[in-house]
C-alpha cells in the first residue's frame, strides 16, 4: 500500500447573509442598470406622448399611425375629426395618433425681428 487513505473534507459554506447578498449584488446592478436606460425613459416617452394626445385641440396638425397627416376640425372623448385634404374629413381614433404638431402662435405684428 503505497498512498494512505484521503476522506472527504467539508464544503466551506458562505458566508452566510453576507455570501448570499453577493450573490445577488450583480443581479440587482444589472436591474438597476435596465431601469436607468431602458425602462424609465420608455415610461418618461410613453406619458409625454400620452399627455400630448390628450391636449389635442382643434386646428392642430397630427400624424396617425397608418402616416395620415390632416389637420384637427373635432374633437370628441374618443375620437377625432380630421381633414386631410380640402373636404375630405376622416373619423380617428385618438389611440392610434403617432404623433401631434401644434401649430404656432403668430408673432405679434409689432415684434422686432433682430
Amino acid at each position: 500500500m503505497f498512498s494512505s487513505p484521503a476522506y472527504a473534507q467539508a464544503a466551506a459554506a458562505p458566508g452566510g447573509l453576507q455570501g448570499n447578498l453577493l450573490l445577488f449584488l450583480p443581479y440587482v446592478a444589472i436591474f438597476a442598470i435596465f431601469y436607468f436606460l431602458m425602462i424609465r425613459p420608455q415610461q418618461q416617452r410613453a406619458k409625454a406622448h400620452r399627455a400630448a394626445i390628450d391636449a389635442v385641440k382643434r386646428g392642430d396638425e397630427v400624424v396617425t399611425g397608418g402616416g395620415l397627416i390632416g389637420r384637427v376640425t373635432k374633437v370628441a372623448e374618443t375620437e377625432l375629426e380630421v381633414e386631410v385634404a380640402t373636404g375630405v374629413k376622416l373619423r380617428v381614433v385618438k389611440g392610434t395618433l403617432s404623433e401631434v404638431r401644434t401649430k404656432p402662435l403668430p408673432a405679434a405684428a409689432n415684434d422686432a425681428k433682430n
